[in-house]
């Protein structure tokens, strides 16, 4: 497929459908593909810039009955490598994020069966009443398991959160929003319509919220495309999300057996495929944590706009046995090595003046 030809059929102001994303997908020269999601990129964000936000990822116990096979983080109740953070720690954590010009913490774990919801919620106000910090926490999947766990709905679940102090929630737990592909890979996780209702649901609670994408475990590549065209049809209707993230599964100290995580093109074709695909999100974000700065790199010029998080603390991808990180100033530099200007921001893509 030539560059004039795949040019030709795909208008920058006709909408991709699911046939004509499939064709540039599967047959779409790589550099052609990467040429048409910058396109799109500079369309969005024709500033000269690359956002990247400063904050550390908690989480606040590994202990978890869910048992997904992709994780090799978690650790089942009664497991003596089992932990549940202490305030102390939580404070001490924070406290250093907010010292190196943090404006965020992401807030994860597992799906504890012995924590009640006062629990989150008791936390929340914790944080709330000692540090001026963003709370950006629980993905969808923990939220359906609190609402069960509570026997409560999912409004009800997220109406008590938002009192307590959440601020946005992140889109983990998606892996593949195919329940085919779920049922295989995190049985005892929500569905993909249950995902797919609390982020509606908090969208339509007022709760900005982010949507991320793991790929390259049990799922075949047009299950990813279902997977993009479910969060493209759920944005129409809400406008809710910030930002969507790809990014490649780690297979290390899994129970997935694989050779190696995704390659480097695989991962910048569907990157530059969502680019394209998800034209009503504002921006995408490149997945230093688990591809490395080099293809991250790449990745601005394959669609992406943001750099994502510092990540002062990661555990969960670090457990696979990927390890990468980057210092503030190193991220500057990445992003100035590759033709942008660097701009802090928050979770809403508010500009941060640094001091």
């Amino acid at each position: 497929m030539t560059l004039a030809n795949t040019l030709a059929k795909t208008p920058s102001r006709q909408r991709l459908q699911v046939d004509k994303a499939w064709g540039l997908y599967q047959e779409a020269d790589f550099h052609v593909l990467g040429h048409l999601a910058h396109e799109k990129r500079l369309e969005k964000h024709p500033e000269p810039e690359v956002t990247y936000v400063v904050d550390r990822n908690i989480n606040y116990s590994n202990i978890c009955a869910c048992g997904c096979r992709f994780c090799a983080f978690f650790r089942p109740p009664g497991h003596p490598e089992g932990y549940v953070l202490s305030r102390e720690e939580l404070g001490q954590k924070i406290e250093e994020t907010l010292s190196l010009g943090g404006t965020q913490i992401l807030m994860q774990g597992g799906h504890h069966p012995d924590l009640p919801l006062a629990f989150y919620e008791e936390m929340l106000r914790f944080i709330k009443t000692h540090y001026p910090i963003h709370i950006h926490a629980f993905s969808p999947p923990e939220i359906v398991y609190f609402s069960r766990l509570e026997g409560v709905g999912v409004s009800t679940v997220i109406q008590r959160l938002r009192a307590a102090g959440l601020d946005s929630i992140p889109g983990g737990g998606a892996e593949i929003l195919v329940d085919e592909v779920r049922r295989r890979v995190s049985p005892n996780k929500c569905s993909s319509v249950e995902w797919l209702d609390v982020m509606e649901e908090a969208h339509r609670q007022g709760l900005r919220t982010t949507a991320t994408m793991m790929f390259g475990h049990e799922e075949t590549p047009r299950q990813r495309l279902e997977h993009l065209f479910a969060l493209r049809d759920l944005q129409d209707r809400t406008g809710g999300f910030t930002a969507f993230i790809p990014w490649a599964f780690q297979p290390g100290n899994t129970a997935i057996q694989r050779a190696s995580a995704e390659a480097p093109v695989a991962y910048l074709r569907l990157l530059a495929v969502s680019r394209l695909v998800l034209d009503n999100f504002d921006n995408i974000q490149a997945s230093w944590v688990t591809m490395g700065p080099k293809v991250a790199q790449l990745a601005l010029h394959f669609g992406a706009n943001d750099f994502g998080s510092t990540m002062i603390e990661e555990n969960v991808v670090a457990a696979a046995g990927v390890s990468f990180r980057l210092s503030i100033e190193e991220i500057r530099r990445i992003i100035e090595a590759a033709g942008f200007e660097p701009r802090q921001r928050t979770m809403a893509y508010e500009r941060v003046v640094r001091s």
